[in-house]
């Protein structure tokens, strides 16, 4: 059925549901699996006052390796988690762009059949205002997701 599952990760506790279902599931089908994490971009309203641009760029240096170094953590847990149930999988991190967009473009470029994501169930006012990457990346892709909650 599915030989290729994507699951994306954030590192929360939620998406860890999110990765054991998808691991499991993966297990039973004798499916392959790739765990994405994605870093958004440094936000632009840092970039702000007088000395913006020497003030900016070592937040910004911090920042990428904070990043770097919480990816690195998250997906190291994932492929652990992976080796011991004896799944094939692959780690990917993807910096400087949104969670949704990453994950759809990760998606097509592996050949996915199949996206796991964790979601908060959010409904009503709360999924507006709040935004959703689950939701984006639902609306937006031809390839079937599961939703953990």
């Amino acid at each position: 059925m599915y030989k290729h599952i994507l699951i994306a990760t954030d590192g929360s506790e939620l998406a860890g549901k999110g990765v054991a279902h998808g691991l499991e599931l993966a297990k039973g089908l004798g499916a392959a699996v790739t765990f994405v994490t994605v870093s958004e971009p440094f936000p632009a309203l840092a970039w702000g006052g007088a000395m913006a641009g020497y003030v900016a760029a070592d937040e910004l240096t911090n920042y990428e390796e904070g990043a770097r170094k919480y990816a690195r953590e998250v997906l190291d847990k994932c492929k652990a988690d992976a080796d011991a149930a004896g799944v094939r999988a692959k780690v990917l991190h993807i910096e400087n762009k949104a969670p949704a967009e990453a994950i759809l473009d990760t998606a097509r470029a592996q050949a996915s059949d199949l996206i796991v994501m964790a979601s908060h169930g959010r409904r009503g006012i709360g999924r507006l205002v709040l935004g959703s990457q689950t939701a984006e990346v639902v609306s937006l892709t031809e390839i079937p997701v599961l939703v953990v909650r």
